[in-house]
């Protein structure tokens, strides 16, 4: 299928590995010139050296204002202007950790990420976004934002705000023609979900289904695409089915 994604430009934050890595690569794929955004800068160059013609690696912390309002002018300004916004920056916090002994520092630092870190760069980037034929943002949200876990509390909020995020901001800017919606995948694997879970071999072992990077990275392009014109606020929740089912025996 022709996503139409041909000349466009996006934004991807988060883009030194994980799922952020991946949707450069599907975007990239699909014929689109792409700002690769992540604040490591060692991990960046190491995915990317100094870029291409289709990639403009830029070291940023999503939140920081003035860092993103100046990778999102240097995007606009070597690409020619900005048609999508991929929102996948995020860290886990204390993993495993119950709420009672959770800091009010961890909570911070993953919401100030997670959340607002978010919410800076699609606020930075509606102005070139307006002037897109076709403007699309996608928030890397979670299945997490449905279901918890036990010792996953700062996550679970953070990615369920991500998620209200998303759904408010397509409202507010359905006005000017710019679509937000989230993706949603239960576990994928990547380096963070592995230390996360203690999981350094992989998950092929483990009694329940695995997500890749790429997986996600095809559903964003999708979302990305002017093919899902038709798809705003919404949520795409790829868990296998599991948060369909029941524990209780009735």
């Amino acid at each position: 299928m022709d996503l139409g994604l041909l000349g466009r430009v996006a934004l991807v934050t988060g883009a030194a590995g994980g799922i952020g890595a991946a949707a450069v690569r599907t975007l990239v794929g699909e014929g689109m010139s792409v700002t690769a955004l992540d604040r490591d800068a060692v991990a960046l160059a190491a995915q990317y050296g100094e870029g291409s013609d289709h990639v403009l690696p830029i070291t940023a912390d999503i939140t920081d204002e003035e860092q993103i309002a100046h990778a999102i002018a240097e995007t606009v300004d070597r690409f020619g202007g900005l048609d999508v916004v991929v929102s996948c920056a995020g860290i886990s916090g204390p993993v495993g950790t119950l709420l009672p002994d959770v800091t009010v520092a961890e909570w911070s630092a993953v919401l100030q990420v997670n959340l607002t870190g978010a919410f800076l760069v699609l606020r930075a980037a509606i102005a070139p976004l307006r002037r897109s034929p076709a403007a699309s943002v996608i928030v890397v949200a979670s299945d997490s934002a449905f279901v918890a876990a036990p010792g996953m509390v700062p996550y679970g909020a953070s990615k369920a705000a991500v998620l209200q995020l998303a759904r408010a901001a397509a409202v507010d800017l359905a006005p000017d023609g710019i679509r937000v919606n989230a993706v949603c995948p239960s576990i994928v694997d990547t380096a963070m979900s592995r230390g996360d879970l203690g999981l350094d071999a992989g998950f092929a072992a483990q009694p329940f289904p695995v997500q890749t990077a790429d997986d996600v990275a095809a559903q964003i392009a999708f979302l990305a695409s002017p093919v899902s014109r038709g798809v705003n606020a919404t949520s795409l929740v790829s868990d296998f089915g599991y948060s369909a089912r029941s524990t209780f025996p009735a």
